[in-house]
C-alpha cells in the first residue's frame, strides 16, 4: 500500500472536530513561528495584506466547491 493510500485511509477516519483542530494547530504554529523568528515577522510585515487575502481565497476555492457545489 502506498503512502498516499495510507494517508487517505487515515484522513477518512477524521471527523469535523479533527479537521477544525488541525486548522487551529496550523494557525497556532504559524503564529508561534512568526513570534519567535524575527525574520519571519519582518517578512509578514513587508507583505501587503491583500496578498494574504488573495492567497486565502485561492486556497479556499476547491474545498468550497467540493463541499457546496
Amino acid at each position: 500500500m502506498s503512502k498516499f493510500k495510507k494517508f487517505d485511509k487515515r484522513v477518512k477516519k477524521m471527523d469535523v472536530h479533527d479537521v477544525q483542530l488541525t486548522k487551529l494547530s496550523a494557525a497556532a504554529f504559524t503564529l508561534f513561528i512568526i513570534t519567535v523568528w524575527p525574520a519571519a515577522m519582518a517578512l509578514v510585515h513587508k507583505i501587503h495584506w491583500a496578498w494574504f487575502l488573495v492567497a486565502g481565497i485561492i486556497f479556499a476555492i476547491r474545498p468550497i466547491k467540493r463541499a457546496w457545489i
